[in-house]
């Protein structure tokens, strides 16, 4: 038969298989617009497939598939006769062994901090100087060597509540979850380490128990979690209120060192004795730029120029008062000289007499006085009575003649 006739009948009776499951290993990824085209490698021998996936079939697949991960894949056989090819075309995508595993604490991690035992504003930071500190490790293990030597080389005087218990196995989380509520109902205890060594991820999973990981978030009591290495994350490091990477590290977050704590009061002491000299020394420059204004320096010189201001103020005063007077006693004595010099009694004092009826009038013409009428002569000290006899007579004035 003709090529042609020979693929189509391998294409026919390839058509009528049914869907099948196949187990593989992912060789090759790549995705080209709605279609994710994988190489689906078989672990032991050295046989490959093609294998053609819609894109929201591998979208939906958790967690995501990526190169190197082992996948099941639900598919239908699928020959292409124009090109002579095998290939499958996926409908379900799931993950097996550890990708499963994987995709079901994803989904127990988003529910449980949906909740919020995750959220940060819950977490609570452990005391600066423990008491006591609770440690839940395996039986002889080496977190608990790690933990209590490098406390003790830290503070020597720091104290521990040690729990064993198994931390793998079936019966690992109902052991850590008993120890666990008697550290938290000791009053003695202020912080609990929950420590153990690296493993697998099978290994720590009894540390991703939803058990547990509710048993830590309803603890009073601190809880920091040193489980594994760096990149080990179980879900009792998200809900714990400490994460440390190693039980090594868990021992430096719980117990300060002392002698990094001697250093650091020593530090403290040079820093505040240096503020304090400095203010010291910039209250003494104040002090002593203010001591030297000349109001603080020589209190009294400003009371002396005062002093002379008012001496001097005094002697002006003195001196415009007596040039007042002075100049008061010659109006005086001016205003003096001329009434005695206007006066009727210097005219007298020149031997004038002023003649006075009897009533004090002034006579002031000879033919006022009458025969026989009482006058009174006054002279400029003294005065005299006289009496009038005989007729008048009456002198002319002198006429003279230009």
């Amino acid at each position: 038969m003709p090529v042609r006739t020979a693929l189509r009948l391998v294409g026919e009776w390839i058509g009528r298989l049914g869907r099948v499951w196949v187990e593989g290993q992912i060789a090759e990824l790549s995705r080209r617009g709605a279609t994710v085209y994988l190489t689906l490698r078989d672990p032991v021998a050295a046989v490959s497939v093609r294998v053609i996936c819609p894109r929201q079939v591998f979208d939906a697949a958790e967690p995501a598939p990526s190169d190197g991960a082992r996948v099941v894949v639900w598919a239908k056989p699928d020959f292409n006769v124009a090109k002579g090819s095998f290939s499958l075309s996926a409908v379900e995508l799931r993950a097996v062994g550890i990708g499963e595993l994987l995709a079901r604490l994803e989904r127990l991690r988003r529910s449980l901090a949906a909740e919020g035992l995750f959220a940060a504003e819950r977490k609570r930071r452990p005391p600066f100087l423990p008491n006591r500190v609770g440690l839940i490790c395996g039986r002889d293990s080496a977190a608990e060597r790690d933990v209590l030597q490098n406390a003790a080389r830290r503070w020597p005087s720091v104290q521990f509540r040690v729990e064993q218990v198994a931390v793998q196995g079936p019966f690992a989380v109902e052991e850590i979850t008993t120890a666990l509520q008697a550290l938290d109902a000791d009053r003695s205890v202020d912080v609990i380490i929950i420590a153990r060594g690296g493993g697998s991820i099978e290994d720590l999973l009894p540390f991703s128990d939803e058990f547990l990981v509710r048993a830590v978030a309803a603890c009073r009591t601190p809880v920091v979690s040193a489980i594994g290495h760096e990149q080990d994350v179980p879900l009792l490091d998200l809900v714990a209120d400490v994460r440390a990477s190693t039980p090594t590290d868990a021992a430096r977050r719980v117990v300060p060192d002392i002698s990094e704590q001697l250093a650091l009061i020593a530090q403290l002491r040079t820093r505040a004795r240096r503020q304090l000299a400095g203010r010291i020394d910039r209250e003494s420059t104040w002090l002593a730029a203010i001591r030297s204004r000349p109001a603080l320096a020589s209190p009294v010189a400003e009371i002396d120029r005062r002093h002379e201001q008012v001496l001097a103020l005094t002697e002006r005063a003195r001196r415009c008062l007596a040039a007042s007077l002075d100049r008061a006693a010659a109006d005086v004595a001016h205003t003096r000289a001329r009434l005695i010099a206007l006066s009727p009694a210097a005219t007298l004092r020149r031997g004038y007499a002023i003649v006075q009826h009897g009533d004090a009038t002034v006579v002031r013409s000879a033919t006022e006085v009458a025969a026989g009428e009482s006058l009174i002569v006054r002279f400029a000290d003294d005065q005299v009575s006289v009496s009038v006899s005989g007729s008048l007579a009456i002198v002319p004035e002198p006429h003279v003649s230009t």
